[in-house]
């Protein structure tokens, strides 16, 4: 397999860059999936369906047929976690890469590179939190194509952001992540983040058990980067 390197993006990575993206978040779908009809609430409420159909229509059938059907009526729904979320990022940030992470001034876009194929992404900007922006940047889009997992990629790509923010003197790096990216999570957490914060991405996330993780890296503080 073909070596890699990490480089600042360029405009013509842009659709690939994009594909990587959505494909990264797609394929979390079914582990988010499991998640969701595995959980407590779920289960209940299987069983509560099960035994108010099987109730109604007498049969042992109807009542497994109901629970059946609200398992796969589940799955578009937990998709859309996925779907919606590649869909804002396509139509805000990673619509216009240039304007989101180029020219800001503290902000940027690396891409990792084997054999002529973007393979992998993360970017850096200001966080969305106004209570964390001016200490903290964001790390971003992190996303490694398949076939490059396990290689060291996101290490290195995660590195880079770190090293970005320490040298224009900020404390912290924060990051958010879903509750199934769980390679996600050790790697981050490798890398010295910290959970320091949950949430949910929406009212039915919620009712679906569905969580978001917010992490945070304190930076050791360069001797010679007066404070921001």
């Amino acid at each position: 397999m073909a070596p890699y390197r990490i480089r600042p993006y360029r405009e013509e990575d842009y659709e690939a860059v994009r594909c990587l993206f959505a494909q990264g978040i797609l394929e979390h779908a079914p582990a988010g999936y499991r998640h969701v009809v595995r959980s407590a609430r779920a289960q209940l409420g299987l069983l509560v369906l099960f035994a108010a159909a099987r109730a109604a229509a007498g049969s042992w059938l109807l009542g497994l047929a109901a629970a059946a059907l609200a398992l796969v009526a589940a799955w578009p729904l937990v998709r859309s976690f996925s779907t919606s979320y590649v869909r804002q990022a396509l139509s805000t940030d990673l619509r216009d890469i240039g304007a989101s992470y180029l020219r800001p001034p503290d902000a940027a876009f690396w891409v990792a590179e084997a054999g002529g194929a973007v393979v992998g992404m993360v970017a850096a900007a200001a966080p969305q939190d106004p209570a964390e922006r001016g200490s903290a940047l964001e790390l971003k889009r992190m996303s490694v194509s398949r076939d490059f997992r396990g290689r060291g990629v996101a290490r290195a790509l995660c590195g880079e952001v770190l090293r970005f923010a320490r040298a224009r003197g900020y404390g912290a790096v924060v990051l958010s992540t879903s509750m199934v990216q769980v390679a996600a999570q050790r790697l981050y957490e490798s890398q010295g983040f910290r959970k320091v914060g949950t949430f949910s991405p929406s009212p039915l996330g919620a009712l679906l058990c569905f969580h978001i993780y917010h992490y945070r890296c304190d930076l050791p503080a360069r001797a010679d980067t007066p404070p921001r």
